[in-house]
């Protein structure tokens, strides 16, 4: 019995030695199946961030588009914005490459000739954001003369260019179109404008010295340039010279400043077709911009408490303007009885200057008076003396 008892625990003990071994071997290969996963992660995330944007941050800063359901209005509205606006300052300057900081149209550029990002050709009047009207960056070099050279790695089906800094036309850009969407959601019942993408216009003079003749370049669609913006901090005024803001602040938070110079419309014609007359072209973009901004406003019922808050104020108004035309009409009678006193005033003191005239001739004559006694008393001296003769 202790022989069995001795060879069972030897087979107990050889059996669970060789399940340990088998998964001591699963449990390895199961760590270097993770390990090699992880590895494959980091490779792929490095690769990402070596291109400068992992797809969580395209996912982050993609913005979201709501359903048909919810938007329950929408309008389209073009934007020229002039750099030479202080306002729009922070998207020119600088205009070289100072301390890792560049200006916009760089970005832009860089991003084109690494083929991170895709450009569309800049339709007149037509933006379609297909494959079909993708941008060809070597084309559009070519067409805007600017020198390049094919980047090492570059292929047929994934073309990337080397443009040397002072080759990029970032001096020549010096507006740039944008795409404004305008919407009312539903959900939140609040009016959201989205800038929907940019067109940089290149500015540039003919060689006889005339005024400069403007070529748009092409359309970016922001989201694609969104995680790149966020990584660029810009100056946005003189007051504080701490980048606090990026480029992506700079359109989330409309800090920029442009015209309307179009409006999707039937018609496709621009404000600058549809109203001729400048002054009048003003006034409808104050109308749209006003529209715009109280958009909110103008559909919602006003409340009981705001009714009454108006009428007083509009009651508070009238009796203000009503108090003002009385005291003008007071202060014209006052100027008009004032303008019939100023004749009796003067006549009155004419006569008072008369009478003080009369009574310094009246004054006058006893001195006239008192020199005829001196003669008097001549002649009664000359009489004495002719009786004192006799």
């Amino acid at each position: 019995m202790k022989l069995i008892a001795k060879y069972a625990l030897a087979a107990l003990a050889l059996t669970s030695t060789a399940w340990g071994a088998v998964a001591q071997d699963a449990s390895s290969s199961s760590s270097s199946i993770v390990r090699r996963n992880r590895d494959n992660d980091r490779n792929r995330n490095g690769a990402q961030s070596a291109a400068g944007v992992t797809d969580r941050m395209q996912q982050f800063y993609k913005q979201s588009d709501n359903s048909d359901a919810d938007r329950m209005w929408m309008r389209v509205i073009y934007r020229d914005l002039e750099l030479d606006n202080p306002k729009n300052a922070a998207l020119y300057y600088p205009e070289d490459v100072i301390d890792g900081q560049e200006n916009l149209f760089r970005i832009i550029m860089r991003l084109l000739a690494e083929n991170q990002i895709s450009a569309y050709e800049y339709l007149d009047g037509k933006e379609i954001f297909t494959d079909q009207y993708k941008l060809k960056v070597r084309d559009m070099l070519d067409r805007f003369h600017v020198l390049y050279t094919d980047a090492k790695g570059s292929t047929e089906k994934n073309p990337r260019f080397t443009i040397e800094e002072s080759d990029v036309p970032a001096n020549e850009v010096l507006s740039y179109y944008i795409l404004e969407r305008w919407e009312f959601d539903s959900r939140s019942n609040k009016t959201k404008r989205h800038v929907e993408a940019i067109c940089p216009v290149l500015h540039r003079s003919d060689d006889f010295g005339g005024d400069a003749v403007r070529y748009p370049m092409f359309w970016v669609k922001l989201d694609a340039l969104r995680p790149y913006m966020a990584q660029q901090y810009i100056f946005i005024d003189d007051d504080n010279n701490l980048p606090k803001y990026t480029y992506d602040d700079f359109f989330t938070l409309s800090m920029y400043d442009g015209d309307i110079y179009k409006t999707r419309n039937l018609t496709n014609k621009s404000m600058m077709q549809m109203f001729p007359d400048p002054d009048d072209r003003k006034r409808a973009q104050d109308s749209i911009q006003n529209r715009l901004d109280t958009f909110d406003k103008n559909i919602w019922v006003p409340s009981r408490e705001e009714v009454i808050a108006a009428r007083e104020a509009r009651e508070a108004a009238e009796a203000a303007a009503e108090a003002a035309a009385e005291g003008t009409e007071i202060e014209a009678r006052d100027g008009e009885a004032a303008e019939k006193a100023a004749p009796a005033r003067t006549s009155r003191g004419s006569r008072g200057s008369a009478t003080k005239s009369t009574a310094k001739k009246k004054t006058s004559k006893p001195k006239a008076k008192a020199s005829k006694p001196k003669a008097a008393k001549s002649s009664s001296s000359a009489v004495r003396s002719v009786r004192r003769r006799k």
